[in-house]
């Protein structure tokens, strides 16, 4: 895994066996590239579900973001990330080891974006826009990306604007202040 953007572009990171399922780094940079057109990375604060290896949180701290929530409940996984924004001294990282279906409907925080990459055979992943919507963590004018492969179409969800496909890897966007294209 590397990261693919930011003042710790191209700096690599060794991950053990993780039963994660990391964005590549092809979708990432395509991802990055969109995000980078709507955003000033130094002025918003994520929040990543689902947190895996943490290579999202990794991407976002790389570039700058205020704060990175990081949300991840496998004990390994949540270790690993800390430890790796230590070594990193990526400071805006704040990992957060709780389910993240425990974890939304208790978080007091709001965030300009949230990007969620559940695992791929997450029972009810078509469901997690709404869990979002259902509460006051994204920000009036956030976004909401949620990662997921190609089978799935969220078109007809609301607050859907767009959807973005690299390779397997599918990406579709959410805002309560977005229309559908």
């Amino acid at each position: 895994m590397r990261i693919i953007g930011g003042t710790l572009k191209g700096r690599e990171i060794y991950t053990p066996r993780l039963a994660a399922r990391p964005t590549t780094d092809f979708a990432k940079e395509g991802l990055f590239n969109i995000l980078a057109n709507d955003y000033d990375f130094k002025a918003i604060e994520i929040l990543d579900l689902f947190g895996g290896s943490g290579n999202i949180s990794f991407e976002f701290a790389s570039r700058g973001c205020l704060s990175v929530t990081c949300v991840e409940m496998n004990p390994i996984h949540s270790s690993f990330i800390k430890k790796n924004a230590t070594q990193l001294h990526l400071d805006s990282i704040k990992v957060v080891r709780i389910n993240v279906f425990d974890f939304i409907p208790i978080c007091t925080k709001t965030f300009d974006l949230i990007f969620a990459d559940p695992p791929y055979d997450l029972r009810h992943l078509e469901n997690l826009p709404e869990k979002i919507f259902s509460t006051q963590i994204l920000s009036p004018n956030g976004t909401f990306i949620l990662e997921h492969p190609n089978y799935y179409d969220f078109c007809k969800v609301s607050n859907f604007y767009r959807r973005a496909r690299y390779g397997d890897v599918c990406f579709s966007f959410f805002s309560s202040h977005q229309q559908k294209c």
